[in-house]
């Protein structure tokens, strides 16, 4: 979604393709540097835009300061422009930063996940909540880690699915031939019925002459 509004010279086009925001208090928008259009999957660095609609501020949280304040800015200005209300952008210098080259999106998910369920989802409708990261710690080894425990959870739980849908599957096939076979043999019932029936007269007319 941010790749598209920072690429779409008028985001009013988007509207049909883009969620119906008219009931969201909160957008998170990861905000990658790439502005290639015909290269989706480029660029080199991910930072998380936060947009609170309720407050009309766009929170910037980049753990290289100020590498993505740019691409962030855009998009919050576009979303702005979608929303059709104004929005203060406001780059936290405060965040916490990554100390290599390859976190970014390890600390944009990390992010997320704290905002949500430390800040956001524990707020009283009627408190004032801090957004700043400040003195926070992310702890990159440890969620990359938990990452790959949830997507080797995933895969476990999709094999299990695919293998109780190709039991069905075959449940369904032998049911099939059970109901062929059971047909097969009701179709047969008649006619043996009628040779068996047609014999005893046979007889009896034998032993009458």
């Amino acid at each position: 979604m941010s790749f598209l509004l920072m690429n779409t010279p008028d985001p009013l086009t988007l509207k049909e393709a883009l969620p119906n925001f008219s009931r969201i208090t909160h957008i998170f928008l990861p905000i990658n540097d790439n502005r290639n259009v015909h290269q989706a999957e480029g660029g080199t660095h991910w930072s998380l835009l936060l947009v609170s609609v309720v407050d009309r501020v766009a929170f910037h949280y980049d753990s290289l300061h100020m590498s993505n304040t740019m691409h962030a800015e855009i998009v919050s200005r576009k979303l702005a422009r979608l929303l059709g209300v104004e929005l203060r952008f406001e780059d936290l210098e405060d965040s916490p930063q990554q100390v290599n080259g390859s976190d970014c999106g390890v600390f944009v998910c990390l992010q997320m996940k704290y905002l949500l369920e430390k800040r956001l989802l524990k707020a009283d409708a009627h408190q004032q909540v801090s957004m700043s990261l400040a003195r926070t710690d992310i702890n990159a080894s440890e969620g990359r880690k938990r990452m790959l425990q949830l997507i080797e959870g995933f895969r476990r739980e999709g094999e299990k699915r695919r293998s109780y849908v190709f039991f069905c599957y075959l449940g369904d096939v032998q049911l099939d031939a059970d109901l062929i076979l059971c047909r097969e043999q009701t179709e047969r019932e008649p006619i043996s019925q009628s040779v068996e029936k047609q014999e005893p007269s046979t007889d009896r007319v034998k032993i009458h002459r």
